[in-house]
């Protein structure tokens, strides 16, 4: 069995793509790996660019975009390692970082899964790592009380406000941009949720895991750069698709109790945001779109 699989779900951004792939195939030098790329209905040509500037990568084709957590099941289905890296294409991996995972797991033959310290382009950490949401805490974050008390206990608890960036430690939720997981953990654990199409699958996967009393590790020593929100950032539908997907994981982990708190603060903000759109408009100021936002608000409420 091949030891590493390396899986980078794309979707555009073929220049970013390709600069996260020259890092991943240097970083595997000494490694018995495989690379594995799951182009995502891309449309600016980056699988062509893939195929021939990295040859040896399996390419997966997906023939339109159904996002993150279809395309990362996709290639983790297909991945032959023992080890298994999901990684974003925004990322840059070396292998000193892929050396530090790979023996943590070595190590410690207990650790289901191991996360790097996810930094900026100076090497600043990006403090991603954070807390799992509760079923009240739509009302904190996401709401305009987010805006009249920004300080307020659930968002420090939420955003780990109080991390050591580096101490090893356990983490609830890191986001996806980097796991290096046991293949054994990811079958027994199941993939992701594709009914949580962009947002809140990797919430959802650690979830089960931590159901089964277990925790992926932070490792401080191992520095992988990650841009954040790159392969997201050009989609339309960005805040209808995130608040969509929070709604899906509230009902599935909290019942209609937390769907019904994220609807109603969902309700909560758009009213906000109506009146404050409202003022723009009475002070003569550019406001924005009330039709466009009136039926994604429409569509969000019969999800």
């Amino acid at each position: 069995m091949t030891r590493l699989s390396v899986v980078v779900p794309v979707w555009n951004r073929r220049e970013l793509v390709l600069r996260c792939l020259r890092s991943v195939e240097a970083a595997l030098a000494d490694f018995d790996a495989e690379l594995i790329v799951v182009d995502d209905g891309s449309t600016d040509g980056v699988a062509a660019a893939v195929e021939a500037e990295h040859p040896a990568a399996r390419l997966l084709r997906l023939e339109a975009n159904r996002g993150f957590a279809v395309a990362a099941n996709r290639g983790m289905a297909e991945a032959r390692g023992e080890l298994l890296l999901l990684l974003n294409s925004d990322t840059e991996l070396d292998a000193a970082a892929l050396g530090a995972m790979t023996a943590h797991l070595e190590a410690d033959p207990a650790c289901p899964g191991v996360v790097p310290r996810l930094v900026d382009a100076e090497g600043n950490p990006r403090g991603e790592c954070m807390a799992f949401p509760r079923p009240w805490t739509p009302l904190f974050f996401g709401s305009p009380l987010e805006r009249w008390w920004p300080r307020s206990p659930e968002l420090r608890r939420y955003f780990l406000r109080d991390f050591d960036p580096g101490l090893e430690q356990d983490v609830e939720q890191p986001p996806a941009a980097c796991w290096l997981l046991r293949r054994e953990v990811w079958h027994e654990i199941g993939p992701f949720d594709e009914a949580l199409e962009l947002f809140f699958n990797d919430v959802d996967w650690c979830a089960r895991l931590a159901a089964t009393g277990r925790s992926l590790r932070y490792l401080p020593g191992a520095r992988v750069a990650h841009v954040g929100g790159a392969s997201t950032e050009g989609r339309e539908d960005f805040v209808m698709r995130w608040q969509t997907d929070r709604l899906r994981y509230q009902r599935k982990h909290f019942g209609r109790l937390g769907a019904l708190v994220a609807k109603v603060c969902v309700s909560w903000s758009y009213l906000d945001w109506r009146w404050r759109e409202g003022k723009k408009r009475r002070r003569g100021e550019v406001a924005e779109d009330v039709a466009t936002m009136q039926r994604a608000f429409a569509a969000f409420l019969r999800s």
